[in-house]
């Protein structure tokens, strides 16, 4: 009969770990009580019963439980961490460490002990001590070999096979801290930050201040947009870890999304200083220069980096990059030797096709210049693949979706403030130059290419099991929601902003979420700049994009991109009459005080000379055209294609019939 009791008891504490385990703290409480009414004092179910009220925020009766348990058994070094991390919790820091003090002399080898530990030392600013303390805890850990093998599984971009280690080793440790920090990184690589943040704050439920777990969610934070948040996460960061370069690079990088350039610019150059033999540090330097329009200095860091490394072709890109940078036959000479050369691989080949290609067109020498952007582009293609059938289906949906009937259901919708100024089509088409042209006007304020609405269409597509929802899953949103959604951009985009009336949000491919954009932001006021097919798509094709804009690697592909994005900006003119502004480049470049005028016009602004004189506006920007818009108007690129006129055909069959709208800019 008392084995049977013995038995059921041992039933009912495995029923209770697996509700703690699975977030059912009420339920364990429930079952753990009734453990204790029938074996009164039994230590493993108080300390678990401690443990259930703690998760419970119930503190005291956490307290009280947990240290009935040490005083039953006061070798219980579980038991007793676990107290000291609610005596944490109520603040009672001194008291916190002294129990981790005996617990980490008493078992040496307890990882949890060593991570609660770490926390306890960071509340109490002992920073060292907590850095050693964390060490500890990593390397102590049972799975710390498995966690190795799947990171470096990860970085070799195997993510199945790290997805795989990362997931068994939650089977034995459903709260295991690293696993949980792994699965998040792999969610965020993604493009699921929402998955991202969810696994991370379930990991610093384990423990507060882990630096691993700390990144991972300002990582996350940044990803999602919420800045201010970031900026938190990291500087705290700062504090257990000043000497890690990656917490200066991340803090830079936030910065940089705040458009606090000089700050960005400091935390890199912090980077730098720790870690003085990395190249990527010079170059993110020579950019923020770019971006801030201190020329000498941004040569100069591009020059460092190739001092530093001389096969470095995103140096010599860079330098391209410039555009208004001429190569001098030095290097000209060492960038056809790096391509010789077996060694180099292909992303730094890329780079260097590129800016190869840009100095032989310096030289006017356009049939090699095109050789060589082939070249690039065919690397960049194979690194980047895109799938230009599936856009197109995509853009079917989308006008499919955000058709009249929708707008009709949802009249008076959304969230109506009409401070953004959105200005989409597509790369290289003048977009940057109207931005700055708006700029330029005292109830405007400049920014960047915001990510947000980006964000919002990748969260919809991560609704569907294929992640693949979005447009439909903006039908099941309701007019409250689609408000929220509206207040929630603005209240993200608030931290870039001074206070003008308006705000500029220059992401030129939000052209496919045209509808997404009126349907939460109504009064959102939209302009659409474009260029010709021919010079825009082959403008493309000449850039080297660091990320995104795979569509420009093919020069039938960029056809057919362009023919959906005409497609859409007609859909657009067809269910939202006068909701967009079409601007032609050639047009501005002719007659730029009129179609300035029209401009300030559609955004219901009064006309200031001063958007007439837009080179003068000293503003950071961050796009490739940011050299080219800091001068005068100039019409040097109007029709420039023609000088690979036998080279484009390929782009000319696939634009096809839509050539014929443009017919008339000669």
């Amino acid at each position: 009969m008392e084995e049977r009791s013995q038995a059921e008891l041992r039933a009912a504490y495995g029923a209770a770990l697996a509700a703690l385990q699975s977030g059912r703290a009420e339920t364990a409480e429930r079952q753990l009580r009734a453990i204790q009414a029938a074996a009164p004092g039994e230590v493993n179910s108080l300390r678990l019963l401690g443990l259930a009220l703690l998760a419970q925020r119930k503190l005291e009766p956490a307290i009280e439980t947990l240290e009935r348990a040490v005083s039953a058994a006061a070798d219980f070094a579980h038991a007793r961490t676990d107290l000291a991390r609610a005596y944490r919790e109520v603040g009672r820091l001194a008291e916190a460490r002294k129990e981790l003090q005996r617990v980490v002399k008493q078992a040496p080898a307890l990882d949890s002990a060593w991570l609660a530990y770490g926390d306890v030392l960071v509340d109490l600013e002992m920073y060292a001590d907590a850095r050693y303390a964390f060490e500890q805890a990593r390397r102590l850990d049972p799975h710390c070999a498995r966690i190795e093998q799947a990171t470096a599984a990860f970085v070799a971009g195997d993510r199945q096979s790290a997805e795989g280690i990362f997931r068994d080793i939650l089977k034995s440790d459903a709260s295991h801290v690293g696993s949980l920090c792994g699965l998040a990184a792999l969610a965020l690589g993604a493009g699921n930050a929402q998955d991202s943040e969810r696994l991370l704050r379930h990991a610093l439920k384990q423990t507060a201040h882990l630096p691993l777990a700390r990144r991972g969610l300002g990582h996350t934070l940044l990803s999602a947009g919420r800045l201010t948040e970031a900026e938190t996460v990291f500087r705290e960061l700062l504090k257990v870890e000043p000497e890690n370069p990656q917490n200066w690079v991340a803090l830079g990088s936030v910065y940089t999304r705040l458009l606090r350039q000089t700050d960005a610019l400091a935390a890199f150059e912090t980077a730098a200083r720790l870690n003085p033999q990395q190249v990527r540090l010079r170059l993110s330097i020579g950019h923020l220069h770019k971006t801030l329009g201190h020329r000498e200095q941004c040569e100069g860091a591009y020059h460092e980096s190739l001092r530093m490394d001389a096969a470095c072709g995103e140096a010599y890109w860079s330098l391209a990059d410039l555009k208004t940078y001429t190569f001098p036959d030095v290097e000209v000479g060492a960038m056809r030797d790096l391509l010789a050369n077996s060694s180099v691989d292909e992303s730094n080949k890329a780079q260097l096709h590129f800016a190869l290609a840009r100095a032989l067109e310096q030289r006017m020498q356009y049939k090699d210049a095109f050789i060589n952007y082939s070249a690039g582009n065919a690397l960049r293609r194979a690194a980047s693949p895109f799938d230009i059938a599936k856009f197109e289906a995509k853009s079917r949906r989308v006008s499919a979706c955000f058709d009249a009937v929708f707008f009709r259901e949802r009249q008076g919708a959304g969230f109506r403030d009409s401070s953004p100024i959105f200005v989409v089509g597509l790369p290289r088409s003048g977009s940057t130059l109207v931005e700055q042209i708006l700029a330029s006007h005292s109830q405007v304020e400049g920014t960047m290419e915001l990510p947000n609405i980006v964000t919002m269409v990748r969260e919809f597509d991560h609704r569907d099991r294929q992640g693949d929802g979005y447009p439909e899953r903006v039908r099941a949103v309701p007019a409250l929601g689609l408000a929220a959604l509206g207040r929630r951009y603005l209240d993200e985009t608030r931290p870039i902003r001074s206070g003008r009336p308006h705000f500029i949000d220059k992401m030129p491919n939000n052209f496919s979420h045209v509808g997404l954009i009126h349907a939460i932001l109504p009064r959102a006021i939209i302009v659409d700049v474009r260029r010709h097919p021919m010079d825009s798509c082959f403008s493309t094709y000449k850039q080297y994009f660091a990320e995104g804009q795979s569509f420009s690697y093919d020069l039938e592909d960029l056809g057919r991109y362009y023919r959906c994005y005409l497609s859409l900006m007609d859909h657009w003119d067809e269910i939202l009459p006068g909701k967009v502004l079409h601007l032609q480049y050639e047009e501005l470049i002719r007659d730029p005080e009129t179609l300035i005028r029209r401009l300030l016009a559609h955004c219901g602004l009064p006309f200031e000379s001063a958007c007439l004189r837009f080179h003068e506006t000293e503003r950071p920007v961050r796009t490739a055209s940011s050299e080219q818009v800091r001068q005068p108007l100039y019409a040097s690129g109007v029709g420039y294609w023609k000088h690979f006129a036998r080279e484009l055909e390929p782009l000319r069959r696939s634009l096809g019939d839509c050539l014929e709208r443009f017919a008339y800019l000669g």
